[in-house]
């Protein structure tokens, strides 16, 4: 098995996995801008951090939550806010699919956190954009990378169970299965870890763990080639795993 690498490394693969999410604008495209509120909602970023330093510090796996919830909203149609919506008359959501039923969580945090946004500046920032902060902060106070939040995302008015239950990952899938999924999104195998191992790695580094000797180093159909990596590739990987679990 390949060496650990410095952290710092590990930070440019941090900030530029996360980055990836920018891909993923979908229905909710506008022009983004870090000082897209400076003027409308200038404190917006000040008044999202309390509530999640104050909701992490009782229940850490939270922030790993959000980050998820966050990558399960960009997956589906853009980053748009439409997984929080709940089902209507008109359309069944994201909530109830099965890659997401039970599975993502985080979203009474993100009411508080939206309450908290909208005595500041009452109807300017879409919950979008509060997602894509609260992934960030997350990160960031569980001893994670920082990144600069570009927002200026506008809300989604309807949501698709059906798109959802057909665009993200599931967990069943094998490591040629992921690969595929997420090429299907522009993204490549290197992407894949990154985006997929992110969540685990600020939750328990076991989990990130389990996931690598099972999804890339288990027992698959493509057994003899990893999975169908290449053994340069699965150095990498080693190297990847090496350095979240050093900045766990």
């Amino acid at each position: 098995m390949a060496s650990c690498i410095s952290s710092s490394s590990f930070t440019v693969n941090v900030i530029v996995a996360l980055a990836l999410l920018v891909v993923f604008t979908g229905s909710s495209s506008a022009k983004l801008s870090t000082s897209f509120y400076s003027k409308r909602c200038p404190k917006v970023f000040s008044a999202v951090r309390p509530v999640l330093i104050n909701a992490i510090s009782k229940a850490p796996r939270l922030g790993a939550s959000l980050l998820r919830l966050h990558f399960h909203d960009c997956f589906v149609n853009g980053c748009d806010g439409s997984v929080l919506l709940d089902d209507t008359a008109t359309f069944q959501g994201e909530k109830t699919a099965p890659q997401n039923n039970r599975s993502i969580r985080g979203f009474k945090i993100v009411d508080d956190i939206k309450t908290a946004v909208e005595k500041v500046c009452p109807g300017v920032v879409s919950c979008a954009d509060i997602l894509a902060i609260a992934a960030r902060d997350s990160v960031v106070i569980l001893g994670g990378p920082n990144w600069a939040v570009k927002v200026g995302r506008r809300d989604s008015k309807t949501a698709s169970f059906k798109d959802a239950g057909n665009d993200l990952p599931v967990g069943i899938f094998n490591l040629s299965a992921l690969i595929s999924n997420f090429r299907n999104k522009g993204l490549s195998p290197q992407d894949l870890v990154a985006l997929s191992g992110m969540p685990l790695s600020f939750s328990q580094s076991w989990l990130l763990d389990f996931w690598f000797s099972t999804t890339i180093y288990g027992k698959n159909p493509l057994n003899q080639e990893q999975g169908g990596l290449s053994r340069l590739f699965l150095n990498v990987l080693d190297n990847f795993k090496c350095q979240i679990n050093v900045a766990v």
